[in-house]
Formats: C-alpha cells, structure tokens, sequence
C-alpha cells in the first residue's frame, strides 16, 4: 500500500501540472505534510499575492502546488520536479521542506514560512550566514518561555513537584534546540521535565502512552513537525489519561491544546507573501532578506479549559 500511494505521488508530479503560461511568474509551492495548523500558513500567502495583484484567477501567477504527505524521499522528489519547472519562486512549508529546497537549488529563491531561523535550521555557512537564496519569514525559540511558563501558572500538581512531559523528534534540529531551551527552564522554574524522542508520526501515541505512566501533570506540545502532524492523536491520549496539553503554537489551540502564546500561522503566511509579492513586483531580491514572524498572540480553547477547571488571564483570546 505504501509502494503504491508513492507511486501514484511520483505520477501526479510527472503528469498532474496543468499546462501554464510561460508569460506570467510561476509560483511552486510546496507542504511537507497535511496538516490544519500550518495550511493557515498557505492562505494567509496567497492572500497576500492576491492583495497585490497575484493571483491564478486573475490570470496575473501560474500555481504548482504539491503535499508530500510527510513522506521525505517524495518531499525530495517534489523539489527536483519544480527544479525542473524553473518556477519564479518556491514557497515552502514548514521547515522540512524549507531544508529540502535550499538543499537542491542555490540559485531559485525560496520563501519560507512555519520554519525556525536558518541558524536553528543549521543552514547556515562556516561564517553564520544563511543560503544566498533563502527568504521569507521564521522564528525563534524565545517565545517558547511564554508558553512553556503557563503551566507552571496554570496547573496544580496531583503530587509534590510539578512534572511536564513532552516528546521530541531527535533528527528535527529546532525540535533538539527547542527540549535544551526547554530543559534549562524547566530547571530555573524548579519543574520536572521528562522527556521522550520518537522516531516518526507512526510512533507518537505508543510514545505518548509511555510518557503518561510517568505521573506528568501536563504535556508540553513543542515546535516539531511530527508534534504538528499527529496532533489529534497526543490530544486524544492526553484526554483520555485526564492531563491537559499545552503547546507554543497558537494553531494548536484550536485543535484541542489549553492554550499558547505564539505565532499567527494566517499571519505568518500574509508576511512572507508580501515578500514574494515584493519579488514580483521589482523582480529583484536585493532589499529583501529573511525576517523574523511579527505576529504573536495568547489564546486558550474554551472547552479545554473548562474541561480541566483552568481559569485563564484576562489578555488572553478564546479561539473559535
């Protein structure tokens, strides 16, 4: 089954791009995985293109779009068939496909979104500076100690210390980054940390289950693609174990986490958009560099919250 859903993706690449006019910018844009959080992401980029006059139904941007399903040697072939297209610009969410991008082409610029800095990424050159070709929009782990620091606000322990647990991808450089950052807070906030690597999404909820019969009083869902993609099934098992997720991701919250002060994915896309947008425009990148997210905020899921008895601060959004 797994040969064959590869196979049918490789054909949809070779044979599924609709014919496009040479004449007008072509935009590939390329998804790691499915995912609801970070599709936000993918509209809030497009809108901006559509706000300054891109669009494909104006006629003004051809679109090749593709989703490699969390499968990497498809996300590697995706990025050699655009390669083959010669599109104007490649946009590329989250990190994995980011990475994947800048390691095939230095020479088409690619936009990223839902992706850490470049030096978290460790694509950065012997000097720290990042590919000639890389822009768009990412983030730093500092809004994490916000987010991380709620638990220690929110949460009565059953017993004792307080104790989080949370799991990590071991081969996702921000995921490795963002446990150390983790670690030394949860030290400084005098809290038990106990933490668990997982391999791939396959292995999230044996890992998850494993990580509740260590008595937390709360899991912690960090930045980390596997976290992002098997979301549903760490908020089930937490639920039904009785202990509420918290995460860093504002995305997160509307699927089922307590709450987070993070970055607006539809936002975060809208500002790197208007960075392709300005591309096009001038089709020049030499005053545009990759930037850090502009858009945070704190929110809190409503029936989560209740569920748990957590009274939340005042400042904080219930999403809808």
């Amino acid at each position: 089954m797994k040969r064959l859903t590869y196979l049918l993706l490789l054909s949809s690449l070779l044979f599924g791009c609709k014919h496009k006019d040479s004449n007008i910018p072509t935009i590939a844009f390329v998804d790691a995985f499915e995912d609801n959080t970070i599709a936000q992401a993918r509209t809030g980029f497009f809108d901006a293109l559509k706000k300054n006059g891109y669009s494909e139904e104006q006629k003004t941007i051809n679109v090749i779009y593709r989703n490699a399903q969390g499968n990497i040697p498809t996300l590697t072939q995706i990025i050699k068939y655009f390669i083959s297209q010669n599109p104007t610009l490649i946009a590329t969410c989250p990190s994995l496909s980011t990475i994947a991008a800048i390691q095939n082409t230095k020479t088409i610029p690619v936009f990223m979104m839902v992706s850490p800095t470049p030096t978290l990424m460790k694509v950065t050159d012997s000097s720290g500076n990042p590919p000639t070709n890389l822009f768009g929009v990412s983030e730093e782990l500092g809004y994490i100690d916000t987010s991380f620091g709620l638990i220690k606000q929110l949460v009565k322990p059953k017993i004792g210390k307080l104790t989080v647990g949370m799991i990590y991808n071991q081969s996702e450089p921000q995921s490795v980054e963002a446990l150390k950052r983790i670690s030394s807070l949860a030290s400084k906030l005098d809290l038990n940390l106990v933490s668990l690597p997982v391999n791939s999404s396959a292995d999230v909820q044996l890992v998850t289950q494993s990580l509740l019969t260590k008595n937390i009083d709360a899991f912690f869902a960090n930045p980390d693609n596997t976290v992002f993609s098997s979301f549903e099934t760490i908020i089930k098992t937490c639920d039904n174990a009785k202990v509420p997720v918290f995460t860093s991701e504002a995305g997160l919250v509307s699927r089922g986490a307590v709450a987070a002060y993070g970055a607006d994915m539809y936002q975060w896309g809208y500002q790197c958009g208007l960075q392709a947008a300005q591309y096009l425009q001038t089709k020049s990148t030499a005053n545009i560099h990759w930037e850090l997210v502009k858009s945070h905020g704190s929110v809190y899921n409503q029936k989560a919250a209740a569920t748990y008895h957590i009274s939340m601060p005042s400042n904080f959004t219930a999403v809808k």
